[in-house]
């Protein structure tokens, strides 16, 4: 007898059935996630734009350094290292949670504040490194803490895109030449020193900006800090690489500037002058630095295996992913607020104002007489003064001169204070700058602070020199002072007008010398600080 064609269809399990609303909301919750994933990134780059459009001109000017100096030519590689630095990350950000945080929109305002005030101030660095953090912070106030936890260092590496690193420049140039003085001297060679310059059997030498190794410094620091990034996980070791990465550097710019007067001396100056001089350098700097991450290698920390990372981030709680609708308010909020800076800029630096006619006449006093005969060939190298004067002032046989340089609406390529104003060029082989410092003195309203400096001339003539600036009524010998008080006058409705004041007279190297043209600098300056304010004063009215 045939049996019953009747068939049983498989059907699930129990515990297929108990896990299938499971299945089906984890599959859900998937698909929401990587909807808000799209938004949250969608938003971020609507955001970014926004930013990059409306500074775009810091941005540019930023990019322009990098290609017309080699000391930032790095800077065009920083934002690629950036990103494949976040692309390394995506498994992390895989599982991140969008979570936008209004709070930070603080941080973006007080980052906007900073962008106008070196606008203001025509603060480049300040200026950039504020469009940099404004970048930086549109990750947590939009995607959320949780994703920026997450490429907190590829982000804060953006940071090294911003040229910056040169006020360095004076005190390595004055270390580089002790070290290499201090050397050949140990070495056995006579040596004399006069400020950067100093004079051995074989030749003359000077410390040059060239010579100060800035450039390896901002090189190591940066390669440095990418290095102990990859290489280590603890923190303590990151920080003492990046530590070494800052050492190692000026040490071996010292090494570099002592064998490279040694070679030229031993050589009858037949090697080491030259091209050979930046090339034997590089070359140094080059196996340094092979050397510095070689034995740092030897205490590399492996990375987790793939699969106790992908497990981590697995078991890892993410925080609650945030609406289409509140992420994309939070990109608005953070655009709004990152562009109000721009209109404050309009509002505050938007008056041109007219031109400045010629430099108010310093009525002398206190038995100062006007001469005819100029006290020096010699002229500070000011770019693009607004108006300037030069004259020469008598007392009791000892001359002084003046030099007055006012700047009004300054720009990025002529400013009041600026790293291409200076007493004497890098390029100059006519004039030395031999001796630095400060000098402080009394004026019935305040106290000033002016920089000293000694120059020497190819010829043997030598001038002593204050300098100080005057910004809306303030005196002071401090950069950052005057950018200051610059901002704070602008803000005010005051204006940019701001001049430098420069006193020189002739002096022989003898500390009694030295003594006697410093107490003809104060007099004079005592006796006429007055009259050079009310001159600056009224060319400031009469604009």
């Amino acid at each position: 007898m045939a049996q019953s064609g009747v068939r049983r269809h498989p059907t699930m399990s129990t515990l297929q059935r108990n896990h299938f609303p499971e299945a089906l909301l984890a599959s859900a919750g998937a698909a929401v996630s990587q909807r808000t994933s799209r938004t949250t990134l969608a938003a971020t780059l609507a955001a970014l734009a926004c930013v990059v459009g409306g500074y775009w001109s810091t941005i540019a000017a930023m990019a322009g350094i990098w290609a017309r100096s080699d000391t930032f030519a790095h800077g065009f590689v920083v934002a690629p290292i950036s990103l494949w630095l976040i692309w390394r990350n995506r498994a992390q950000l895989a599982s991140a949670g969008g979570n936008p945080s209004w709070r930070l929109l603080i941080l973006v305002a007080a980052a906007g504040f900073g962008w106008l005030l070196g606008e203001l101030t025509q603060i480049n660095a300040l200026r950039q490194f504020a469009v940099v953090a404004l970048i930086v912070l549109a990750v947590p106030v939009i995607a959320g803490v949780d994703v920026f936890r997450r490429i907190a260092f590829p982000l804060a590496f953006l940071f090294f895109a911003v040229p910056f690193g040169e006020f360095l420049l004076p005190r390595l140039m004055e270390w580089t030449a002790i070290f290499a003085v201090a050397g050949l001297r140990a070495t056995g060679i006579p040596v004399y020193q006069d400020g950067l310059q100093f004079v051995i059997p074989s030749g003359t030498w000077s410390v040059v900006e060239a010579c100060s190794g800035v450039r390896y410094l901002i090189a190591s620091v940066m390669m440095g800090t990418l290095f102990a990034y990859l290489t280590y996980r603890s923190l303590h070791r990151r920080i003492i690489f990046v530590a070494v990465s800052f050492v190692v550097p000026i040490v071996a710019n010292w090494v570099r500037a002592y064998m490279i007067v040694l070679l030229g001396h031993l050589s009858s100056n037949k090697l080491a002058v030259g091209v050979d001089h930046l090339i034997y350098g590089w070359l140094f700097f080059g196996i340094v630095m092979l050397v510095m991450f070689w034995i740092g290698s030897r205490w590399r920390e492996d990375e987790e295996p793939a699969g106790t990372m992908a497990a981590a981030t697995a078991r890892a709680p993410s925080a609650p992913g945030a609406t289409s609708q509140r992420i994309w308010r939070s990109a608005i909020a953070f655009v709004v607020v990152a562009a109000a800076p721009l209109l404050a800029q309009q509002v505050l630096g938007g008056a041109v104002r007219g031109p400045v006619p010629e430099l108010a006449a310093v009525t002398p006093s206190d038995g100062w007489l006007p001469s005819t005969t100029p006290v020096t060939a010699w002229r500070p190298r000011y770019v693009g003064p607004s108006a300037e004067r030069f004259e020469t002032l008598v007392k009791d046989g000892r001359p002084v001169g003046l030099y007055l340089g006012l700047y009004r609406n300054q720009s990025n390529a002529r400013k009041l204070v600026s790293s291409e104003n200076t007493l004497v060029a890098s390029t100059d082989n006519h004039w030395f700058s031999a001796r630095m410092g400060s000098r402080d003195w009394d004026l019935p309203e305040q106290r000033v602070s002016a920089q000293v400096s000694e120059l020497r001339s190819s010829t043997g003539e030598r001038l002593r020199v204050w300098q100080w600036f005057w910004v809306d009524g303030h005196l002071t010998g401090s950069d950052a002072r005057a950018k200051a008080y610059s901002a704070w006058a602008q803000l005010r409705g005051r204006g940019d007008d701001g001049a430098v004041v420069i006193v020189v007279t002739p002096v022989s190297p003898t500390a009694t010398a030295r003594a006697d043209a410093d107490a003809a600098l104060e007099a004079f300056t005592r006796a006429e600080a007055g009259a050079i304010g009310t001159a600056l004063q009224a060319t400031r009215v009469g604009r």
